[in-house]
C-alpha cells in the first residue's frame, strides 16, 4: 500500500498516543515485551480498544472489548468509516492532498449501516460508533494488528481496511498515528527486509518492474535475473501436489507441523524428490528430511543483526559456539554454493551487511559502527549522518505532496469459507498462549510454571449444554481429520466459539483440523476459522 513492508510508527509513539486499537492481536500474550509500551500508553491517559472475538488478556486492560465474530473485520472497519463519513469526521483536507480513490470508497461503504453491521459482528450499534467517533477525533491514533487479521482467506483485504481508516482519518504519516503489523515471530521484519519473500529483493526492491533496478543486482552479484516473482509457501504446497515442485531447502521452517491441513502438508512433503532442513532442532519436517543441516542459534551463536516491529536494526553478538557438528547458517550456505560451483569464501557478517548496505538505499547509513554506538537505527536511514526514521510517509503531509498519492481501496464483507452447521456446529479458532511458541518445538524443551497442556477451550455455557466438566476429554472433529483434548472452561469465549494452539503437536495435532483456504494475494492459510463438532471421548487425552 505505502510501498515499505514494515509498520509507520514506533514503540514510543506507542506510549504517546491518544487512542489505540489492538485488532486481532492479543498482544499481553503473544507479544509481551511490545505489550509493557500499550501498558505504558494506557497509564499515561490513552483509549484502548481491543477488537478480538475472544475476550482476552489483553482485553481486559481495555476501555472497550469489541467482540466481533470470526471474519467479520472488513464488515466492522467499513461501518465505522461510514459512521465518520456521515458524522462530518472524515479529514478532508487530508484525503484531498495525499490520497486517491476516495469517491469510489466513499460509495463501497455505503451500505454498511451500523446496524448491518452489528448484525455481521455481533458488536453493538453504540459500540462501533463510540470506537469511530474516539479514532476520529483523536489528535494521534494507531491502529496495530497482527495474525488475527492476516490468517484468514481474505487477510490482505482485512488489512487493507484498516489502511482505510488511517487515510480517512489522516492518522498515518505524522508523530503518534500510524498502522503497524506486530511481528509473530523473532525477525520476521528482518527477513522481509533481506528480501526473503517472493516478490521483493533487499530492502523491498521490485526487480521486475525496474530494468535499472535490475540490472544493478546483476552487476553485484554476476548472474542474470528472471523479471518474474517467486512462490510463496502456499504455492509452494500446491505446486509440490501437481508434481511441478521436487525439492525443497528449509531453513529454520517446520511446515510438517506449521502449515493447515497437516494430513495434506506430510504427505507432500515425503513426496518430495529432495528434502533438505537446516535447523537448530530436529522437528519433525526435519524427521522426513533426506538431508538434516544442523545450524546455529543466531540470537546467541552467530554474528549478524536483527530487525523488530518499529524497522530498528540492532546487533545481534556471537556469546556461545555451537555444539558439537553444528555450523553457522551463513557457513553453510556459502559451503553450498561453492559445490555447486560458486566460491564466496568465507564472509563474515559485516561483509555481508556491507553489501546489504551497497544495493538497499534504506539501509545505507547503517554501519556496524554506527549501530553499535546507538544500539540500534530505524530504517530507513539513507547515509551515515541520517538517523533513521521514527516514523514512515511524512511525505504524505508535505507541501507539494512528496511522490504519489495513497490509494483507497475498496474491499467488501468476506465470511469465513467454511461455518458452522448442522453437523459441525462450532467455530475453532487458533492462536497462542503467553508461554509457549508456533509448534512448542523451541519452548517444549523446557518447563514453565505458566504452561498447561494442550486443551479444548469452551464457553461456560457450551460446556454446561454439553453435560462436560473441566478436564473432561472430548474429540474434536473437523472435515479433514480429529483430535482428542481435555475441557478447558474459558468465560472470554461466547457460545459456539471454541479455542486451541498449536503449541502441543507431539500430542494434539490441532493443525490436522484447519483448513488450508488460502488468501490468493498473500498465500496465507484461514488458521483463525474452521468449523468443528465436539463429543465426549471414549479415550483419555494424552497430558
Amino acid at each position: 500500500m505505502f510501498g515499505a513492508g514494515g509498520g509507520t510508527s514506533s514503540y514510543r509513539e506507542v506510549e504517546e498516543t491518544d487512542v489505540l486499537f489492538l485488532w486481532g492481536a492479543n498482544a499481553r500474550d503473544a507479544h509481551p515485551i511490545f505489550f509493557h509500551h500499550v501498558l505504558k500508553g494506557v497509564r499515561r491517559g490513552a483509549t484502548l480498544f481491543v477488537v478480538d472475538p475472544r475476550r482476552t488478556a489483553s482485553a481486559q486492560w481495555a476501555d472497550d472489548w469489541l467482540g466481533l465474530n470470526v471474519g467479520s473485520d472488513i464488515a466492522l472497519a467499513n461501518a465505522m468509516a461510514r459512521e465518520i463519513i456521515h458524522a462530518g469526521l472524515a479529514n478532508d483536507a487530508f484525503i484531498k492532498h495525499a490520497t486517491s480513490d476516495f469517491d469510489a470508497y466513499r460509495n463501497s461503504v455505503e451500505k454498511y449501516t451500523l446496524e448491518f453491521a452489528e448484525r455481521e459482528t455481533g458488536v453493538p450499534a453504540d459500540v462501533i460508533r463510540r470506537a469511530a467517533h474516539s479514532y476520529a477525533r483523536a489528535d494521534r491514533a494507531i491502529i496495530c494488528w497482527t495474525l488475527g487479521i492476516t490468517e484468514h482467506h481474505n487477510a490482505v483485504d482485512n488489512v487493507l481496511s484498516l489502511i482505510n481508516l488511517a487515510l480517512l482519518t489522516g492518522h498515518v504519516g505524522k508523530y503518534g498515528s500510524g498502522v503497524n503489523p506486530l511481528r509473530g515471530q523473532n525477525n520476521v521484519q528482518g527477513g522481509g527486509d533481506m528480501g526473503a519473500i517472493p516478490n521483493r529483493l533487499v530492502g523491498f526492491q521490485d526487480w521486475t518492474t525496474d530494468e535499472g533496478l535490475r540490472k544493478k543486482f546483476e552487476s553485484a552479484w554476476g548472474v542474470s535475473l528472471q523479471p518474474k516473482y517467486g512462490k510463496n509457501l502456499t504455492d509452494m504446497f500446491n505446486a509440490m501436489e501437481h508434481g511441478e515442485l521436487h525439492g525443497i531447502y528449509a531453513i529454520g521452517e517446520n511446515p510438517a507441523h506449521a502449515e493447515a491441513d497437516q494430513h495434506r502438508a506430510q504427505r507432500l512433503l515425503e513426496s518430495l524428490d529432495t528434502l533438505v532442513v537446516q535447523d537448530i532442532f530436529l522437528t519433525r519436517t526435519a524427521e522426513l528430511a533426506h538431508v538434516v543441516l544442523p545450524a546455529s542459534a543466531s540470537w546467541c551463536e552467530s554474528e549478524g543483526t536483527v530487525t523488530n516491529s518499529e524497522r530498528r536494526v540492532q546487533r545481534v553478538r556471537k556469546a556461545l559456539d555451537p555444539p558439537e557438528g553444528a555450523r553457522d547458517d551463513m557457513w553453510i550456505i556459502s559451503e553450498i554454493a561453492r559445490r555447486l560451483g560458486s566460491d564466496w569464501g568465507q564472509p563474515t557478517a559485516e561483509a555481508v551487511w556491507n553489501e546489504v548496505r551497497t544495493l538497499a538505499p534504506i539501509f545505507t547509513g547503517m554501519t556496524y559502527a554506527r549501530l553499535d554506538a546507538s544500539g540500534g537505527l530505524q530504517w530507513p536511514c539513507y547515509d551515515e549522518q541520517h538517523p533513521g526514521e521514527l516514523f514512515l510517509h511524512s511525505r504524505l503531509w508535505q507541501e507539494p505532496r512528496g511522490g504519489p498519492p495513497a490509494p483507497f481501496s475498496v474491499v467488501e464483507h468476506d465470511p469465513p469459507l467454511e461455518r458452522p452447521d448442522a453437523e459441525y456446529p462450532f467455530q475453532l479458532t487458533t492462536g497462542r498462549r503467553l508461554d509457549s511458541y508456533n509448534t512448542g518445538v523451541q519452548t517444549g524443551g523446557y518447563t514453565s510454571p505458566l504452561r498447561r497442556p494442550e486443551t479444548l477451550d469452551m464457553s461456560p455455557e457450551d460446556v454446561t449444554r454439553l453435560g462436560l466438566d473441566e478436564g473432561d476429554t472430548v474429540r474434536i472433529t473437523s472435515r479433514r481429520g480429529s483430535v482428542v483434548a481435555p475441557v478447558h472452561v474459558d468465560p472470554g469465549l461466547r457460545p459456539g466459539l471454541v479455542f486451541m494452539t498449536l503449541h502441543f503437536q507431539d500430542d494434539v495435532r490441532t493443525n490436522v483440523l484447519t483448513v488450508d483456504y488460502t488468501d490468493p494475494k498473500s498465500g496465507t492459510a484461514e488458521f483463525k476459522a474452521c468449523a468443528v463438532r465436539v463429543e465426549r471421548a471414549l479415550v483419555e487425552a494424552r497430558v
